[in-house]
């Protein structure tokens, strides 16, 4: 500990300066120069890149050397005494006359570069509204699945003539269209169908009379606003998704609001934790690299035509969200050069450059490693810290405005919420475990949810988590960004620490170690008792909450989306139709189901939501569990609600959903002050399965076939009701599907194991409709 005071000493002074009678004895630190002059040039560097990034994509679909191109072209065609311009060159040439500063030839130099500078910014703005108006037919989504007309082929070709080449991340940004605002009428008729089902005669009649009022009177007026807002906003949900949904929310973020990512479902490269945390730290590191650079390659589908938007990743890294009495913020800065580390109720400061570099995997080991072996105790009100993050959000705004806005607590509550992120070192041990698969599962799963309330920074972008035993995982908030922009970074993560970085024989990191590395800084901190006590009921709201949660994380082997496409069907639409069956065995009623699908086609679109019960679902459901039914009476029932289902998620993908455009209707009749008893009621009605697909978007970085078995676990999230479930899955290769469910302890009506059991048994009945007994599935392994 006196070592790690001294290196704080040493490396906090660059110079030091006596008065004596002959005048200022001034010492310099050469050492600390050094780091200042690499510091300063590593900033430069970094602000040369974003510039030059900025032109690049400014220009985009064009490239800056197409300027020279298009100028020298011009020029060429006036020395062959022809005219390109139409007069205008001569226009400019005569403007340019009234100067009289210029010669001839260096006027019709200026006048050709200026001429063809404007044709160049035109033909740019031409090509780019060219693609806009591309992208914005959708036809090609609703097409028969792997059937595609001549005219979705000449249109994919129109847009990858117009989509340029080598595009970067945020290249097609000011291309993508923005999101329609959907007819009243429209919305209204999709939301009275979706809620037929769930509904008595006799409510829905009501419901009805309602919805018929709502859409002839106060809905049209509604509309008009957000007709405007669409106009002018760049996207006419998001910035009210994002304060409405997540930062005015006043409860905890910790189970009700932040997901996990889960380490490689059977693998553990090594067992040491420091080694775990060097390269994931690093790998975390190179993929923030790529992102400052914008060579992450945008999303695309269709055969790497259609683009998804790129606008949420900007805030990955460096980012927090900060309390407030009654709405957060989102703080980002453009860089950061350190990290803070937990480990044992303290909190470590650790910079990641040295010498103008980024710490290598072996380095920043070390440094881990150091922490690990720190032997200090937590001051007072340190250890418990972080559960401030894990409760209510008014408290904790509160206490950071009385104790944490001044001295040596702002210095280091600013070291962690402008740190690039957030580590924790868990002291205990998870992940699977084959004697005992349910149990570790489920211990894994709550502890990245939650842990043990404070040792997560939950304000956080996201928490990096490695345990005791080397498994790692991640915390992340959710208002900056959905889980598939998460789950990107987190496929690099683990791809990059198993196969491009690896480990040593002995299992720590490749490569030396370096002792000239100052080592970790303590943050320090003066915690008064009132603020102690804060953090003492924050802790046990946060453990009554963590405590009520049922997890059940588990892998389903019996089949993957191999089979299920051999049955010709959507995967998706195959295990939303086994949830609803699952749900009504577990339940014995059908109830409101939420599925989360993308809008990511449009410019800064998030989410929309899927109502995957419908009244076809809820027909197949019912045959399923009716022993009068044949077995092809069940299959054509399936087949039609597996339609509709991707009829559905199609709708909702391509702006046509029903609760964003519902959601913003509500918000601007908060904002004209006048009530509507129809959109009251749509907006308080509990979503008591809430389910979500995690994709594999980076297939290309796990060979399964050479490497069966680096399989991801995938993720998961609280219940979103407290009398519901939160279902999440990932189809993982061909052969596996990984589950999360959640649930609460204190409702009477839920079980999450019992809800696993009858989910594995509904997978495997719909299955079997196909003719495909177990027998059969372990041949197609």
């Amino acid at each position: 500990m006196r070592s790690l005071k001294m290196a704080e000493a040493h490396q906090a002074v660059a110079f030091q300066f006596t008065v004596t009678p002959d005048g200022i004895d001034l010492r310099l630190s050469h050492e600390a120069l050094k780091q200042i002059y690499l510091s300063g040039l590593h900033s430069w560097k970094k602000k040369f890149i974003r510039f030059k990034n900025g032109v690049i994509t400014g220009v985009y679909p064009a490239s800056p050397s197409s300027w020279l191109i298009v100028v020298v072209g011009v020029m060429s065609t006036m020395y062959a005494k022809i005219d390109p311009s139409l007069g205008i060159i001569a226009k400019i040439n005569r403007t340019l006359d009234t100067t009289g500063y210029m010669s001839s030839q260096t006027k019709n130099i200026v006048s050709g570069v200026l001429f063809g500078t404007g044709l160049w910014v035109a033909l740019i703005i031409t090509m780019r509204y060219s693609l806009k108006v591309l992208l914005s037919y959708h036809g090609w989504m609703f097409a028969e699945h792997g059937k595609m007309s001549r005219a979705t082929r000449i249109w994919m070709c129109m847009v990858k003539i117009f989509s340029g080449r080598k595009p970067m991340l945020y290249s097609f940004q000011t291309s993508l269209p923005r999101l329609p605002v959907p007819a009243v009428k429209d919305t209204v008729n999709r939301y009275l169908e979706s809620v037929r089902p769930l509904m008595k005669d006799e409510d829905f009649k009501r419901m009805t009379a309602l919805a018929q009022d709502f859409a002839v009177n106060l809905g049209p007026r509604l509309q008009w606003y957000l007709k405007l807002k669409s106009w002018w906003a760049t996207n006419y949900v998001s910035d009210w998704w994002e304060e409405y949904v997540y930062l005015r929310g006043r409860g905890p973020l910790m189970v009700n609001s932040n997901y996990y990512a889960m380490d490689l479902l059977y693998v553990i490269p090594t067992h040491l934790q420091a080694a775990r945390a060097g390269n994931g730290i690093h790998a975390i590191l190179l993929y923030r690299h790529k992102l400052d650079r914008e060579e992450i390659k945008p999303i695309l589908l269709l055969g790497s035509t259609v683009p998804l938007c790129s606008a949420q990743w900007e805030r990955m890294f460096n980012t927090c969200r900060i309390p407030g009495e009654e709405t957060d913020t989102i703080q980002h800065l453009r860089d950061s050069k350190h990290i803070v580390v937990f480990h044992k109720g303290r909190y470590f400061k650790v910079w990641l450059y040295h010498d103008g570099r980024l710490l290598k995997p072996r380095e920043i080991e070390q440094q881990i490693q150091r922490i690990l072996d720190d032997p200090s105790e937590p001051q007072a009100g340190e250890a418990k810290l972080a559960a401030l993050t894990a409760g209510e959000r008014v408290p904790w705004a509160k206490c950071r405005q009385a104790y944490f806005g001044r001295g040596k607590n702002k210095q280091s509550l600013d070291a962690v919420e402008k740190a690039a992120f957030f580590v924790t070192l868990d002291e205990t041990e998870q992940g699977y475990r084959e004697e005992d698969p349910d149990a570790s599962m489920d211990s894994y799963a709550k502890s990245l949810l939650h842990g043990r309330c404070s040792d997560r920074w939950f304000d956080k972008s996201f928490t990096f988590i490695v345990f005791k035993n080397g498994k790692m995982g991640m915390n992340a908030e959710h208002s900056w960004a959905d889980a598939p922009v998460v789950g990107h970074l987190w496929e690099y993560v683990m791809s990059t620490d198993c196969f491009q970085l690896g480990y040593a024989e002995d299992g720590h990191c490749k490569g030396d170690t370096n002792p000239n590395i100052p080592y970790p800084t303590r943050l320090q901190w003066d915690i008064p008792e009132e603020c102690q006590d804060v953090i003492e009921t924050s802790l046990n709201t946060a453990n009554i909450l963590a405590s009520d949660v049922d997890f059940h994380s588990f892998p389903f082997h019996a089949f993957g989306k191999g089979l299920i496409k051999k049955c010709r069907t959507s995967p998706d639409a195959f295990v939303q139709l086994a949830l609803q069956l699952a749900h009504y065995k577990d339940m014995g009623k059908f109830c409101l189901t939420y599925e989360a699908s993308m809008t990511r086609l449009f410019r800064e679109g998030r989410t929309e939501t899927v109502r995957s019960c419908s009244s076809e679902s809820c027909n197949f459901v019912l045959a399923m569990v009716d022993p009068t039914q044949t077995v092809k009476q069940k299959l054509r029932l399936f087949k039609i609600a597996s339609e509709k289902h991707q009829h559905l998620y199609r709708l909702a993908m391509t702006g046509s959903g029903i609760d964003r455009h519902l959601f913003c209707l509500y918000v601007v009749s908060k904002y004209l002050a006048v009530d509507s008893p129809f959109l009251k009621e749509v907006l308080s009605e509990p979503w008591r399965l809430s389910t979500s697909q995690t994709p594999q978007q980076q297939v290309e970085l796990f060979d399964l076939e050479r490497n069966p078995e680096y399989v991801s676990s995938g993720g998961g999230f609280g219940p979103v009701a407290d009398d519901g479930y939160g279902v999440s899955y990932i189809l993982v290769g061909e052969n596996l599907i990984n589950f999360h469910i959640s649930s609460k302890f204190s409702s009477p009506e839920t079980d999450s194991h019992r809800f696993g059991k009858h989910l594995k048994q509904a997978m495997n009945d719909i299955m079997a409709l196909f003719g495909f007994s177990s027998n059969s599935r372990k041949e197609f392994h």
